[in-house]
């Protein structure tokens, strides 16, 4: 289904009727020109109170709907994800000047697709991800090195996945690609969609 597109000038790197194509496009082109994890992003949740929080994570799979990433579910972002329900997030890339924001609902992935990721870590991150306690209080990092030998005599090699650790999945109902312009002219362009089963609403915005 093509998106309802009011914009007259959608063309080049924003011309598609699929913004997740563009997505795999642009982070496909980052990873060829960022040092360091191109697929960085920054996860914005809400507490309790209302207070917003940010942080880094990184982007492990982009579907033909949705964003993947994966964290410990006894962390704080796992508590506010499971509270609220949404997030949002932005991948920045200078090196490209071109930045994607989305935001929408937030669900766990299926167990297995958790364990299989899980897998691919390295057997120093698997390990790791049973160490920590994410988020909570740590007196002193040598308990954590400590915590760390222990769990590497104690789950060997091969280390499977833990109960309190896995993916979400967040589902946009907004993305918005941005692109740096002359004398801060920016190109920007919003999908959006009233649900996750409807279309996509495309419009320029101005810088």
């Amino acid at each position: 289904m093509k998106p309802n597109d009011i914009s007259v000038d959608r063309d080049g790197m924003f011309a598609g009727d699929d913004p997740f194509v563009i997505v795999r496009t642009w982070l496909s082109e980052a990873q060829e020109t960022e040092l360091n994890d191109a697929n960085a992003m920054a996860l914005a949740t809400v507490d309790g109170d209302g207070l917003p929080n940010v942080r880094m994570v990184l982007l492990k799979d982009i579907r033909e709907d949705a964003f993947v990433f994966f964290t410990n579910y006894t962390s704080q972002k796992a508590a506010e994800l499971e509270t609220r329900k949404k997030a949002a997030a932005v991948l920045h890339w200078k090196s490209l000047r071109r930045q994607i924001r989305f935001r929408g609902t937030v669900a766990r992935v299926d167990r297995a697709e958790s364990d299989i990721y899980f897998e691919t870590r390295s057997v120093f991150s698997r390990i790791g991800a049973w160490a920590s306690d994410q988020s909570s209080p740590l007196t002193r990092r040598s308990k954590l090195e400590a915590r760390m030998a222990e769990l590497k005599n104690k789950l060997g090699d091969n280390p499977g996945c833990p109960p309190f650790w896995g993916g979400y999945i967040i589902t946009p109902l907004e993305i918005e690609f941005w692109c740096d312009g002359e004398a801060r002219l920016h190109d920007r362009f919003r999908w959006t969609k009233t649900n996750t089963e409807g279309a996509w609403d495309v419009v320029r915005l101005n810088p």
